[in-house]
């Protein structure tokens, strides 16, 4: 095995053999062969530690064996504790997956920290097959069943193509020692369940379970690089980037027959899961929402806006005194100074007459109701049928500033006057009034 390691190295890695690494190394057999296969094949590394804290003094243990292996093979050594029962239960998820954030986060602040160029972890054939028939059972896309990566960013798996029963050979023919986490005997988690009744049956079934699998999973692997080469030709036509996030035009999508395929390989990064709800947008109704942890994706008219979702302030208007020049808000600065004359008007720039104004003036997001008196228009006009009909799009509207003089719209910020403040022959003092 040390041999093939190697020549793994040496073919499908050599970016490792002149770089610092960090070794993720738990004490299993898994992390302890590979960090004496990195020791032999004279790898510059590091060792990193987590101490979830769930098993108690079998935890210690665990993080004390680790760092005495550091210290033997004259290598530094880092090590966390984690609060993991509490993170799991703060996030509303399982401890398994607590764990797993809790470790990769960890990792990659030592990595940036410490100017180590990879991250190393010794996930092997057989956890990949797991991994595999968790996704199966519990439901999963083409990236699901394609596998634990490689290579994924900073994180590398040379262990990848080796089977657990070549792992602990190589570990008694080298004696090496490790430490045996009880929680795996368990049936308790999925995984074990899969690992301890499951695999030994498919086995038997088909002794070369682990070179078959290895074969789909490369089909599978090559079938996902056809559909991202499809995806890049299909985006320059089908999403645009625009202030708020991306535009997906649905007149577009709508021609094209795997709709549905289409819109989860462009949307699968921001963490949506309730895919169905995505797909029923696209003949929904405008304004109509489906959210994930961090972006929230709105049919708009005749198209999907994906953006990234609003932190809700405290802060809900703005008050500008008499006597200020400029006030600093969300978006840009707002300006009001004395002039002589009206100078050159811009969506940015309007005047107004000061004696019509009654301060402190305050500038507030719309609210259902509003109403104001376009400029250059008679009557009244809703700013939800203002906003229909000049085609704002959702975002947009949540980010207009409505500048007011006690209960009357003066100004849609950058975008409309109101009538009844505009300039006349008889006006004593004229302000102008700009924002950006």
């Amino acid at each position: 095995m040390e041999k093939e390691f190697k020549n793994l190295i040496k073919t499908r890695f050599p970016y490792l053999c002149n770089t610092r690494l960090l070794l993720a190394v738990s004490g299993g057999v898994d992390s302890m062969v590979l960090a004496c296969l990195c020791a032999h094949a004279h790898l510059d590394f590091s060792i990193a530690h987590c101490n979830f804290m769930l098993r108690g003094e079998e935890s210690d243990g665990d993080e004390s064996f680790v760092r005495n292996f550091a210290e033997q093979l004259e290598v530094p050594f880092f090590t966390q504790a984690f609060q993991t029962e509490k993170y799991a239960s703060e996030k509303g998820i399982s401890t398994q997956m607590a764990a797993r954030d809790l470790r990769y986060e960890w990792f990659e602040e030592l990595r940036k920290t410490n100017r180590h160029e990879y991250i190393l972890t010794a996930h092997h054939a057989n956890d990949n097959l797991e991994t595999f028939l968790i996704n199966l059972i519990r439901g999963t896309g083409p990236e699901g069943l394609s596998g634990i990566s490689e290579k994924n960013h900073k994180v590398i798996r040379p262990l990848l193509s080796f089977s657990r029963k070549e792992i602990e050979a190589y570990a008694a023919e080298n004696k090496l020692e490790w430490r045996e986490d009880s929680s795996n005997a368990s049936d308790k988690y999925m995984r074990n369940k899969i690992r301890h009744q499951l695999v030994p049956v498919m086995m038997e079934l088909n002794p070369q379970l682990l070179q078959s699998f290895a074969k789909t999973q490369d089909h599978l692997r090559e079938n996902m690089d056809l559909v991202e080469d499809y995806i890049s030709l299909l985006y320059p036509k089908l999403v645009q980037k625009d202030l708020y996030g991306y535009q997906i035009d649905l007149d577009f999508l709508k021609k094209i027959p795997s709709k549905n395929q289409i819109l989860y390989q462009l949307l699968k990064s921001f963490r949506f899961t309730e895919w169905d709800d995505v797909y029923n947008l696209v003949d929904a109704q405008s304004g109509k929402m489906v959210f994930s942890p961090t972006h929230r994706l709105i049919r708009d008219r005749e198209t999907l806006l994906l953006t990234e979702r609003r932190v809700k302030t405290g802060r809900k208007h703005y008050v500008f005194e008499e006597n200020e020049k400029f006030l600093m808000i969300p978006g840009g600065i707002l300006r009001v100074k004395p002039v002589s004359e009206i100078g050159e008007t811009a969506a940015n720039k309007i005047y107004v007459a000061r004696e019509k104004l009654n301060f402190p003036l305050v500038i507030r997001r719309w609210k259902k109701g509003d109403y104001f008196h376009p400029f250059g228009m008679k009557g009244k006009k809703k700013l939800k049928d203002y906003f229909r009909d000049e085609k704002f799009s959702i975002p947009e509207k949540e980010d207009t500033w409505i500048l007011c003089s006690g209960e009357e719209i003066v100004w849609i910020v950058n975008h409309r006057a109101d009538d009844r403040f505009k300039v006349e022959p008889e006006t004593r003092e004229i302000l102008q009034v700009s924002f950006g």
